[in-house]
């Protein structure tokens, strides 16, 4: 795939403001989304075949919006193309796990190789101590390590752990937490796992202190440092260490979900904020985009999954140690991600998310952006988030109309507003998307 981003730009920059440009928000709207679909027949097509063999057409959920979405055919370094030919430059990085963009060489030869030596083995391998030791070399939390298949399957553990080691049956959540597919504190109806939850406000230091107040049997406390699907909320630094000196102060467990988190430093968040849990949750990226999940923390701790220990808890999965993953995951960190690049990314993210946010205020939209590093979100309103709390009364469809006219410009990002940067992704790209940006904030539409 070859794709000249600047010309593809700054064609649609050139172009004459459409008469209805200064429409009414509604109109905008629906003349984008009509846009979008009139465009993609194939993407059109392939949709309604889908949902034939599953239910709502996919089966992800967080993939679809409406009309349709589109379906990707070839990928390469920062950029997509889809089933109709449309290029973009891929904003999304896989809600986090294609931080290193796509198909990167070190990743593809050390999977190439493993796929050499065979791929199903149904026993121990070197490979899985390798990448196991430079997962505790990198967290400073994590002194033993167990790997999955998903950040969901590793939250669920880490809580079984918590609970094993504790004897307690407790779970302290937060509202709009998202810890897998059936660990969601949100405000929709979700499949959740039966635990005893707790859930008190994000932010919130006086819910926090009530909480333990009222619950001293608390088992744990499982909490993302910056909220990802509630739309990168971050969790202030001082709440965070109130929440580490509660959880020792009740011999309750603190839980780090860093399965995106992770990413904002080379150490995680917990570096980055000089906190530290007593379990750590992680995923996405670090396998190079290859399935993967993994929990770690202290060996007293682990040691429940230790099956010379008095009452150990057993943990199956097939495909923990396959070899692709454990392949990818020794590439991906002692060849691709190096601290440098991490670092790189990280800035290139807090610049984009200050370019944002001015370009917003200067035009009077009604348009914030929240998050941290190389994750962002951008949100329908003015007011400071710190909480899902803050988002209530938030008019959705600014956000859906920047999203439907970025992807008429070649710009992917998800619906809900999130931004995951890649490795791959260019300065000339970020100067790109923001002067993108800057016109469609220029022309916007009518508050009604």
């Amino acid at each position: 795939m070859s794709l000249d981003q600047h010309d593809l730009h700054q064609d649609h920059l050139d172009r004459p403001a459409p008469t209805e440009q200064r429409a009414s928000l509604d109109q905008r709207l629906a003349d984008a989304r009509r846009h979008y679909a009139d465009v993609r027949p194939v993407s059109r097509s392939l949709a309604q075949r889908a949902t034939e063999v599953f239910p709502g057409g996919n089966t992800r959920t967080v993939l679809h919006f409406d009309p349709f979405p589109f379906r990707v055919t070839t990928a390469s370094g920062s950029e997509i193309l889809d089933a109709d030919g449309h290029p973009y430059v891929d904003l999304l990085g896989n809600y986090t796990a294609g931080l290193l963009g796509h198909s990167p060489e070190p990743v593809r030869v050390a999977i190439a190789n493993a796929l050499e030596r065979g791929w199903a083995f149904g026993a121990t391998h070197p490979d899985e101590i390798t990448f196991a030791q430079l997962i505790v070399d990198r967290f400073p939390s994590i002194e033993q390590v167990r790997i999955t298949n998903s950040g969901t399957e590793a939250n669920l553990l880490a809580i079984a752990a918590a609970k094993h080691h504790t004897g307690r049956t407790k779970v302290l959540g937060f509202e709009g937490g998202y810890h897998g597919g059936v660990l969601y504190f949100g405000d929709h109806r979700e499949a959740n796992v039966p635990h005893e939850f707790v859930i008190v406000p994000y932010n919130d230091s006086d819910a926090l202190e009530n909480a333990f107040a009222v619950h001293p049997d608390l088992a744990c406390a499982l909490i993302e440092p910056m909220q990802g699907g509630s739309g990168c909320i971050v969790a202030d630094d001082q709440f965070l260490a109130r929440l580490r000196a509660l959880c020792t102060e009740h011999g309750a467990i603190l839980i780090f979900d860093e399965v995106m988190t992770s990413r904002l430093s080379p150490g995680g968040a917990q570096q980055a904020i000089g906190v530290l849990p007593d379990v750590t949750t992680l995923g996405k990226y670090l396998a190079g985009g290859m399935s993967f999940g993994a929990f770690g923390g202290n060996r007293t701790i682990m040691s429940v999954y230790d099956q010379n220990s008095a009452r150990p808890l057993g943990h199956a999965g097939t495909f923990n140690n396959n070899v692709l993953t454990m392949a990818a995951g020794i590439a991906t960190l002692t060849e691709v991600l190096t601290d440098e690049v991490l670092i790189r990314t990280n800035q290139r993210g807090d610049d984009l998310r200050a370019r944002l946010s001015a370009i917003f205020a200067e035009n009077d939209l009604p348009l914030s952006v929240t998050g941290r590093g190389s994750l962002l979100n951008i949100h329908g309103t003015r007011r400071p988030i710190r909480s899902t709390r803050d988002l209530a009364g938030a008019d959705d469809r600014w956000r859906e109309l920047l999203f439907f006219d970025a992807i008429d410009n070649g710009f992917y990002f998800a619906r809900r507003g999130f931004i995951a940067l890649s490795i791959e992704v260019t300065d000339r790209q970020i100067d790109q998307f923001c002067a993108f940006v800057q016109h469609w904030a220029s022309t916007a539409p009518s508050d009604d």
